[in-house]
C-alpha cells in the first residue's frame, strides 16, 4: 500500500495504526480461536497427572485427606470405585462433580465403558448434565477391580479469566493509545532532524553554499546524508568557482580579439587605406584574430559535447608516428620565432583509435608546452614502449607545476596562482578536452613535473 504526499509524521501514525491493528486482531484471534483448546489441553495433561498421583496414593495407602489436598488444590473431582462401589468421591457436589451415586446414565455409560473395556487409562469427553458443560474424564485402572475416576470441567470458571476476557476491549483501547503516543514521540525525533536538513537544503538551492549541514545526529542513516549534503556543497562551490572563472576567462578571450579585430579594422579603413603594405599587415590581424575566436568556440562546442558524452569514437587503425609528425609539421612556423620542436621515436607504432580525437589530444598537448615551456624554447614529443603499452611524452622545459596544482591543471582554464593571461596560442580549454578524450578512450594519462624543470604530460595506449 502506497502513500502518497504524507509527511513523515503521518506515515509513522499509518504503519503504528497497522501494527496496532494486527496486534489486537492477534489478541482477539488467540482468545477466541485458540485459547479452549490451549485449556482443553492444558486441563488433559493437569488431569493426567492427578490420575496417576491418585493411584499412587492408592497403592501407598494413603488416608482420604491426600485425596481431599489433591481434589481441592486442583480444582477436580475424584472417585474411587471398588468392586463396583464407591468407597470415597471427593467433597465436590457444588463443583458440580459426577459420581457414580448420582444415578446419572451418561455417568454410569463411561464408567462401566471402561471397566469393560480392562484398558488401564482412558480420556472421555462428556456433556454433565448438571451443569450442561462440556467436562473431562480421566480413568484409570488402580488395580484388580480397583478404578479411579477424575473430572473436570472444560469451560474455564477462574474469575481471573473472566476478567481479562471483559476487558480485552479496554486492553485494545490502551494499545491503540499507547501505539499513537510513540508514534508522535518517534516521528517528532526522527522527523526533526530532517526537517533540519530541508531548510538547509532550501538554502543551498538558493546559493548559500557557506553554511554547512550539522552533522551531529545520533541518527546515523541522517548523519551519513549530512556528510554527503556537506561534501555536495564543497563540490557545488567549486562548480560555481570554476563557472565563474569560466566566464571571466571566456569573456576575456572573447573581449580581446573583438578589440584587437575593431581596433585594427579602423586602422585599415582611416589610418593604412593608402599603405597596402600596412593594410595586408593589419587584415592578417584581424584574420588571426577571428581564427582565434573560431578555435575558442570550436573548443567550447566541443568541450560541451564531450562532457554531455555527444560525441562518439569511430576507432580504426593508423600510424602514431604519421600523426604526430603531421601535428608538429602544423607549428613550422614557429621555427621563425626561435621554437624548437622535436618529435622522438624508436620505431613506428600501429594503433587502434580515434584518429581526429588522438589528433586533437597531441595538437593541445604540445599547444600547452609551447605556451609554457621555458626560455630556450623547446618542446619534445616522445614515444617510450614498456610491457603492453606505449607511453607518449609531451615535454616542455618551462617553470614546472606545484605538486598541489598537479590535479588542478585539467580544469577548464585553470592556471598557476589563478592568474588568467593570454595565451600564445589556444584558448586554455586545451587540458580539459585532452582530459575528456582520454577518459572516453579509457586511457591512462597524467603529468610528471618539478618545479624549475619543466613538465612531461603523458598518455598511455595499449598495443
Amino acid at each position: 500500500m502506497k502513500l502518497k504526499n504524507r509527511t513523515l509524521k503521518e506515515q509513522i501514525w499509518f504503519y503504528m495504526a497497522i501494527f496496532s491493528t494486527c496486534l489486537i486482531a492477534l489478541l482477539w484471534i488467540l482468545q477466541v480461536l485458540f485459547f479452549d483448546a490451549y485449556y482443553e489441553e492444558k486441563t488433559t495433561k493437569t488431569i493426567e497427572k492427578i490420575a496417576l498421583k491418585t493411584k499412587y496414593y492408592y497403592l501407598n495407602n494413603k488416608t482420604t485427606n491426600s485425596y481431599d489436598t489433591l481434589s481441592y488444590d486442583n480444582n477436580a473431582c475424584i472417585e474411587i470405585i471398588e468392586d463396583n462401589t464407591s468407597i470415597y468421591s471427593s467433597n465436590g457436589k457444588r463443583r458440580g462433580c459426577i459420581y457414580i451415586d448420582d444415578t446419572v446414565e451418561l455417568s454410569t455409560n463411561y464408567i462401566l465403558d471402561f471397566i469393560e473395556s480392562d484398558e488401564t487409562t482412558k480420556n472421555y469427553k462428556i456433556i454433565n448434565p448438571k451443569l450442561n458443560n462440556q467436562t473431562l474424564v480421566t480413568a484409570i485402572k488402580l488395580k484388580d477391580s480397583a478404578y479411579a475416576f477424575i473430572n473436570v470441567s472444560l469451560e474455564p470458571t477462574d474469575p481471573a479469566i473472566s476478567i481479562i476476557r471483559s476487558e480485552l476491549i479496554y486492553i485494545s483501547i490502551f494499545i491503540y493509545l499507547s501505539s499513537f503516543i510513540i508514534a508522535y514521540f518517534i516521528s517528532r525525533h526522527i522527523s526533526k532532524p530532517i526537517l533540519e536538513l530541508n531548510k538547509e537544503a532550501t538554502k543551498m538551492s538558493k546559493g548559500d553554499l557557506i553554511t554547512p549541514f550539522n552533522e551531529n545526529s545520533n541518527i546515523e542513516e541522517i548523519k551519513e546524508l549530512s556528510r554527503t549534503l556537506n561534501q555536495t556543497k564543497k563540490e557545488l562551490s567549486k562548480i560555481d568557482t570554476t563557472r565563474k572563472d569560466l566566464l571571466a576567462n571566456v569573456s576575456h578571450d572573447l573581449k580581446t580579439p573583438l578589440t584587437m579585430i575593431k581596433a585594427y579594422a579602423e586602422m585599415a579603413r582611416d589610418l593604412n587605406k593608402d599603405n597596402e603594405e600596412k593594410r595586408t599587415d593589419n587584415l592578417n590581424v584581424i584574420i588571426e584574430e577571428s581564427d582565434r575566436l573560431n578555435s575558442l568556440v570550436n573548443n567550447i562546442l566541443e568541450l560541451s559535447k564531450s562532457e554531455k558524452n555527444m560525441d562518439t569514437l569511430t576507432r580504426e587503425n593508423f600510424s602514431i608516428n604519421e600523426l604526430i609528425t603531421k601535428v608538429l609539421h602544423r607549428f613550422d612556423y614557429l621555427t621563425e620565432e626561435g621554437y624548437t620542436l622535436k618529435f622522438v621515436s624508436k620505431k613506428e607504432y600501429i594503433i587502434y583509435a580515434d584518429i581526429q580525437k588522438i589528433e586533437q589530444v597531441i595538437y593541445n598537448l604540445v599547444i600547452n608546452a609551447v605556451n609554457y615551456t621555458g626560455k630556450d624554447k623547446k618542446v619534445t614529443v616522445k614515444i617510450e614502449e614498456n610491457k603492453g603499452y606505449i607511453r607518449v611524452y609531451v615535454i616542455d622545459t618551462g617553470k614546472g607545476i606545484a605538486e598541489s596544482e598537479i590535479n588542478l591543471i585539467w580544469d577548464k582554464y585553470y592556471k598557476n596562482e589563478k592568474n588568467h593571461q593570454r595565451n600564445k596560442i589556444g584558448t586554455g580549454l586545451g587540458l580539459s578536452i585532452v582530459k575528456n578524450i582520454l577518459i572516453k578512450h579509457n586511457y591512462n594519462y597524467g603529468v610528471i613535473s618539478t618545479k624549475g624543470k619543466g613538465s612531461k604530460f603523458y598518455f598511455d595506449i595499449n598495443i
